[in-house]
């Protein structure tokens, strides 16, 4: 199974009242989506299911590489890997499953599946890790397929 995860582009820092879930991607978050969503589109499987966390500025992120979604309060910020990997059906689903989300979540993901210590992975804003699962000598494996960050595309 693939599994791909989209951290969202730059985003506004919360002025006044506004909500964490409200926050919109700045100027710089919109190239940095469409540089991405460009890549994106040209590598996915057809068949990649594609979810969202609810927070406007992951809307908007997704909303760049044009093909439909789904959005899932699983995802909000704050979500625990475990919902994450369930939401995902980690290591099991048939099709590929692409993720745009949050950190902490996101690095918590990667470290639980590469086997580091809880924190170790920071994901940079606007970048995608691309991982699969495989079986080796009755073991499961995670893979790093790919890294690719927005600003170097």
């Amino acid at each position: 199974m693939d599994l791909i995860l989209w951290r969202h582009a730059e985003a506004q820092e919360p002025e006044g009242d506004m909500s964490d879930m409200d926050r919109q991607l700045t100027r710089r978050g919109d190239k940095q989506a469409m540089r991405m969503a460009a890549w994106l589109d040209r590598q996915l499987p057809e068949g990649t299911r594609i979810l969202c966390s609810p927070a406007i500025r992951t809307e908007q992120t997704v909303l760049a590489l044009g093909r439909k979604y789904k959005l899932h309060d699983e995802l909000r910020p704050g979500a625990s890997p475990e919902q994450l990997l369930q939401l995902a059906d980690w290591p099991s689903a048939k099709a590929p499953v692409l993720i745009v989300g949050h950190q902490p979540t996101l690095g918590e993901t990667i470290a639980r599946l590469l086997g580091m210590a809880e924190g170790e992975c920071s994901v940079k804003k606007g970048s995608v890790w691309w991982l699969r699962s495989r079986e080796r000598d009755g073991q499961l494996q995670t893979v790093v397929l790919t890294v690719q960050v927005a600003d170097l595309l």
